[in-house]
Formats: C-alpha cells, sequence, structure tokens
C-alpha cells in the first residue's frame, strides 16, 4: 500500500473492503475521496468551463469592469443576518485562533464590506471565485457546495434605473452569446412586493418569511405554497388568498399600468415608488432592444434579505421535447439592487446604492457538457500549433534547439520526451491532440538548411528554408 497520511491510509483500506465481497468475488464500485457536493474538473471539462467564463468575462470587460478580488473566508460576523433564513447554509470554520471564521456565501457581501472598509463611493467590478454553501447537492443539475460564481456590480449615486437597465443588459448579452437556446428575465421589485404583503394583511414581522415561500412557486405550486404559509408559518387563510391574486400575475408594461390603477396596491406609497422605477427601467429596456426578454413576474422574491429595490432572475426556456432531453437547472442568473449592504459594513451607517448581477456557472456549464456530449463532439485539452519531430535516432539536440525557438517566438509548440522515438509514433499524437502543423528535422534537412513543415489533416510536406520557418509557421496559423 502507498505510504500515504493517515486519512489517505483509511481511504485505502475502505476501498480495499468494499471491493472484497462475501463470495470471495471481487467487485470494483465508486468510491468518493473527496467531499460530497465537490468534484474535481477533467482537462475535457475545463475547456467547456474556460469557454463560459471568456464569453462572461469578455462581456464584463465590454462593459466598462474592473476586476476584483477578496478572500475565500471572512469574519463570521460579516456575513451573519445578511441571508435571512439562507444563513444556515453558511460554513462556518473553527476557531484557531481567537477569530471566528466562515467561508463566503457569495460574492456581494464580501463587495460590500470592500466598499465601506476602503471608503469606496463609485465602482463598477466584476468578480470570478469560488463560494461555499452547505446545503444537499443534487448534482445532476449543476448544484454543489462548492461552485463557482461569475459577478458584476455597479456601485454608486446614478440617476435611477440606468444601472439597473445595464445589469439587465448583460445578462441578456451573455445568455445570447453562450447559445443556451431561448430565455426570459424575470423581474420585479422588493418594494413592490413589501407592498403588496402589505395590503394584503401580512404583519410585517412575517414579511421575511413569507417572502421566502413565494421565493419557491418556480419549484412548487401556489397550493403547496399557500399550504406553507398558512400551517407552518401561521398567515391567516384569507391573507393567502389575496396573495395569490398578485403573485399569479405577470406581463410587461401593461401589467404594470394595471398596478398602478389596482384598487390597493396604489394605496402603498412604497409599491406605487416601485411601480414608478419599474415603468423607467422597461423604458430603457425598450431602448436597449430587449424588452420582449423581460417579465415583469409578481410571484419573483429572491429569498437574500439585502435586496432594496429591482430584484430579477433568467430562466431558460425548454419546448416539451427539449424538457424532456435538458436538465432542469433552474435559473441561470439572477440579481438585484441592494442600497442598504454597504452601510451595515460603515461605522457611520454611509449608504453606497449598488445593483448587481450574478452569472449561474455551474448551471450553465451542466447544460453545455450535456450537450456537447450527445453530439458526440470532441473537445481539443491543449492548444499546441506546432510538433517538433524527427525520423532519425540521436537528434534530440536539434529538436530541443528548434522548439526553443518556437518557444521564443511566442508559437505553442511540444515535442515527445524520448531520446529516439519512432516517426509513426509522433505522427500518430499529432493526429490524436488534434496538432495542426507538424516540423520535421533529419540528416537530410539538417544538411541542406530546410525544415520540413507538414499539415497534419492534409498530409501534404513543403520544405521551409530555416532563416524562415517562424514567419511561415505564424503566417499559417493566422490564416486558419
Amino acid at each position: 500500500m502507498p505510504s500515504f497520511g493517515l486519512r489517505h491510509r483509511r481511504a485505502w483500506a475502505s476501498l480495499f473492503s468494499q471491493l472484497l465481497r462475501p463470495s470471495g468475488l471481487v467487485c470494483i464500485r465508486e468510491v468518493h475521496f473527496h467531499s460530497q457536493g465537490t468534484r474535481d474538473l477533467s482537462p475535457q471539462q475545463m475547456v467547456i468551463r474556460e469557454k463560459i467564463l471568456d464569453m462572461v468575462v469578455g462581456c464584463f470587460k465590454r462593459h466598462g469592469a474592473k476586476r476584483l478580488d477578496t478572500p475565500a473566508f471572512e469574519l463570521k460576523e460579516m456575513l451573519t443576518e445578511k441571508y435571512g433564513e439562507d444563513s444556515g447554509l453558511i460554513y462556518d470554520l473553527k476557531d484557531q485562533g481567537g477569530e471566528l471564521l466562515s467561508l463566503r456565501y457569495d460574492l456581494t457581501v464580501p463587495f460590500a464590506r470592500y466598499l465601506a472598509m476602503n471608503k469606496v463611493k463609485r465602482m463598477k467590478r466584476y468578480h470570478v471565485g469560488k463560494v461555499w454553501r452547505r446545503e444537499s447537492p443534487t448534482i445532476v443539475q449543476g448544484r454543489y457546495r462548492e461552485f463557482c460564481q461569475c459577478d458584476f456590480d455597479i456601485a454608486g449615486q446614478f440617476d435611477p434605473m440606468i444601472p439597473d437597465a445595464e445589469c439587465l443588459k448583460i445578462m441578456c448579452e451573455i445568455l445570447s452569446g453562450l447559445q443556451l437556446g431561448d430565455f426570459l428575465i424575470k423581474v420585479n421589485d422588493r418594494r413592490i412586493l413589501d407592498g403588496m404583503l402589505a395590503v394584503c394583511g401580512v404583519p410585517e414581522s412575517k414579511f421575511h418569511a413569507i417572502c421566502s415561500s413565494i421565493d419557491k412557486l418556480d419549484k412548487i405550486s401556489w397550493n403547496d405554497v399557500r399550504h406553507e404559509m398558512v400551517a407552518k408559518k401561521g398567515l391567516a387563510p384569507e391573507v393567502a388568498d389575496r396573495i395569490g391574486d398578485y403573485v399569479q400575475c405577470h406581463g410587461g408594461v401593461s401589467l404594470i399600468e394595471e398596478m398602478f390603477q389596482d384598487s390597493r396596491l396604489s394605496q402603498n406609497k412604497q409599491a406605487l415608488e416601485g411601480l414608478g422605477d419599474l415603468k423607467l427601467l422597461f423604458e430603457y429596456l425598450t431602448l436597449f432592444g430587449i424588452p420582449e426578454k423581460i417579465s415583469f413576474d409578481l410571484s419573483l422574491a429572491r429569498g437574500l434579505d439585502y435586496y432594496t429595490g429591482v430584484i430579477y432572475e433568467a430562466v431558460l426556456l425548454q419546448t416539451p421535447a427539449q424538457a424532456e432531453e435538458s436538465l432542469n437547472v433552474g435559473s441561470v442568473a439572477a440579481g438585484g439592487r441592494y442600497d442598504g449592504l454597504v452601510g451595515m459594513f460603515d461605522p457611520k451607517g454611509h449608504r453606497v446604492p449598488c445593483v448587481g448581477l450574478s452569472i449561474g456557472v455551474e448551471r450553465i456549464f451542466a447544460i453545455l457538457e450535456q450537450r456537447i456530449k450527445t453530439s458526440g463532439q470532441k473537445i481539443r485539452t491543449t492548444e499546441t500549433q506546432v510538433f517538433v519531430a524527427t525520423p532519425q535516432k540521436n537528434f534530440l539536440h536539434e529538436r530541443l534547439k528548434l522548439i526553443s525557438e518556437l518557444w521564443d517566438a511566442g508559437i505553442k509548440a511540444e515535442l515527445l520526451y524520448k531520446n529516439n522515438p519512432k516517426l509513426l509514433t509522433q505522427l500518430h499524437y499529432c493526429e490524436h491532440m488534434g496538432i495542426p502543423l507538424v516540423v520535421i528535422i533529419g540528416e537530410q534537412e539538417l544538411k541542406e538548411g530546410v525544415i520540413k513543415l507538414r499539415s497534419v489533416v492534409s498530409r501534404e510536406e513543403v520544405a521551409i528554408k530555416r532563416e524562415n520557418l517562424v514567419a511561415e509557421i505564424q503566417k499559417r496559423l493566422s490564416e486558419s
């Protein structure tokens, strides 16, 4: 047995005990050596992931964002009471020296803490990083305990709804660019939601609890949500029924106008402010050319406590045929306005209004990975452009000199780590790895001062003067 540490020795002992059955037959079972809800990513998976991240980050940069990073863990007190009912999902770390620490739950709260600590009043930033949540993982749907988030946020005092509209435009650009299929972005406002709860007769002390129930409407039926409100959260049945009249409404600008005229909702100042901002938001979204992608949806609640204004969530729309083949991954992007969060970290309570969005990388990855598997598409795991080969023995030194020239010229190149590899083995490697070009050096080429340049796909070879080789390779690569 390999001489690993105690933990590894126990893992190996567990493996061997599972291999042996009472019948004496050997049975290989899948054994997990890492924590539930986490995973390793293979080189093929990393290619898909990097393409997603390149697309997302490219969009963030196109909109003028700066990159930021924060520690993987924060002081526990910084994270508590920011996430409502979800606070129980925060991973606490063992006290190892007087500080109570927790792994970050999202990238938004650390951003707010950064703004307050550094007295930053205005910033457009993006952040790509891992977060951790102690929830039951549903791996098939792209839900993990450790996962990557990609956030874009605009902090600062600006005229109403301009930054909010840009966030929705960014979500549309990313989801369209990733070619995930048709999608819809549901939009609501916490002021409308709170106003609706107030006019329906919900006590203010129950607002957060009832919002958390409403937030489940994309997963369970209204009847089940109503039952939870009444049976588990103590809401009067007639109050729940009034809520039901609202949360089953969705539409566009016409629904906003309808809510302005609603006999109950129009009496609530907070709700009217939210409706006014949503009307302005839809005006800007029309100018951006994306109003058909947005739906005003009164059932959207977004359970996180720190939202104060506009909230939104993107879901994929599927035909019945697609739904049978595809994963039910839920929302693929979400966000909203949180004007009070920075002030919670500032000793003087100075507020910095913020609005942002988060792209659900793991869920998008799950969809694209399944699509590639279904299509049987082969994925290149390296970016090697040229392979340095020889048909003869004792040419390692020449190959090393040649590949060094290519590397120094910025060309991505490889060779086999053998003194005397067979030419056929080298060419097979190129075909297997999808390397487009091979440069071949042997006695004849050395004598004539040339290098053979071979196309792996067409198998055509041409002799190039050694001094012209780099320029010829660069020309071919720029044309491909």
